[in-house]
């Protein structure tokens, strides 16, 4: 007969083993981008002496103090936003009681199959209307809301106990002092998730600059980037050495919010 201790260490030894493969695989492609980005010679076969000069040239020839600069005022302007609406209309949906609830959560869900780059030519048209082609509002505005941290924090606030809201309620909370004093320090992983996703995404987005500006001085880090890859595509050291550049801000962000993006992630599906 089968010794069951024997059979559940040999099946978490082999999950072990798939998530250490998988965890190599993952690493592998970040670590050789380290190594050349580290090479005199910006080969990862022959890397000679290691230096950091690389990171020097490439600060200076990209220009990326500025495009840092776009980057983050853009990306925590939009972050900001997305809170805000998120947190108002996560909380309508999950607690308030009106007509067209569940019509709006529909519309909300199938916001999040519709690809932005469907909906750029209406887009391009309202801010041309609005003579915000050029302007950081065509970089913030777009993305102000979105569908995904509406359905997140929804989910997020189903999960905190009606009894607080109730006993705030018998103190004399109005709605709006319920929310903003009782749920959302309770909801503080979910926003830290939603912060991470929506910070992240607009950092590494290129999409946006790309299609609604055209002036220099707005000119974000993916576009800084992508005009430094076009004049340096031989010098490989240069390359990955402005590509860490770039990573490196939201890889250090993603390291100081991992434990309550975890939490978030976990904690928004407990109730429907």
């Amino acid at each position: 007969m089968e010794n069951p201790i024997s059979s559940s260490k040999f099946l978490k030894g082999l999950i072990l083993a798939l998530l250490l493969v998988g965890a190599i695989a993952v690493l592998l492609p970040l670590f050789v981008v380290l190594l050349t980005s580290f090479s005199r010679t910006g080969t990862v076969e022959n890397p000679g002496a290691f230096t950091l000069a690389n990171y020097q040239e490439a600060w200076q020839r990209g220009n990326f103090l500025l495009a840092f600069a776009n980057s983050t005022l853009v990306a925590l302007s939009v972050t900001g936003f997305q809170i805000l609406t998120s947190a108002l209309a996560g909380y309508a949906l999950a607690r308030l009681q009106f007509r067209g609830r569940q019509l709006i959560l529909l519309i909300v869900l199938i916001s999040l199959i519709i690809p932005f780059q469907l909906l750029v030519i209406p887009i391009f048209l309202v801010l041309k209307w609005g003579h915000l082609i050029n302007t950081y509002g065509a970089l913030i505005l777009p993305t102000a809301v979105n569908g995904f941290g509406i359905f997140l924090l929804r989910q997020y606030f189903l999960s905190v106990p009606v009894e607080l809201e109730e006993a705030a309620a018998l103190d004399g909370a109005n709605r709006w002092q319920i929310l903003w004093q009782v749920i959302i320090p309770c909801a503080r992983p979910a926003l830290v998730t939603l912060f991470l996703f929506t910070f992240i995404g607009e950092w590494n987005d290129l999409f946006k600059p790309l299609v609604f500006t055209s002036r220099p001085e707005l000119q974000t880090v993916q576009l800084a980037l992508a005009e430094f890859q076009e004049q340096f595509t031989s010098n490989w050291s240069l390359m990955m050495a402005a590509v860490v550049i770039s990573t490196l801000p939201v890889v250090l962000l993603f390291l100081l919010g991992q434990r309550q993006f975890i939490r978030g992630i976990a904690a928004t599906g407990i109730k429907n």
